[in-house]
């Protein structure tokens, strides 16, 4: 679910393999909790490090979505397009 998004690293649930909307989500509600400051300083440290990575996962979703439409723009009359998960395979 979206609340263990950024507690759970590397595994299924993370924010690299969530829906863009759904880190999305997950990043506004993090960052509303920490603008209420109220948490303790640890908590709030932890918060922090989940949003940092939810911006990062959706920053890069972005980025991805970017180079599928410059693709897609530069292709032409001519639609060629490739998964994601290929284009991105090489590029890390």
């Amino acid at each position: 679910m979206v609340e263990n998004m950024g507690k759970s690293k590397g595994r299924a649930g993370s924010a690299e393999d969530a829906p863009f909307e759904e880190v999305m989500d997950r990043l506004q509600t993090v960052v509303a909790q920490l603008e209420e400051g109220d948490l303790p300083l640890e908590q709030s440290l932890a918060m922090f490090e989940e949003g940092v990575r939810l911006s990062r996962a959706g920053a890069k979703r972005l980025d991805e979505a970017e180079r599928r439409v410059e693709e897609l723009l530069a292709a032409g009359d001519e639609l060629q397009t490739s998964p994601l998960e290929e284009s991105e395979a090489g590029e890390q």
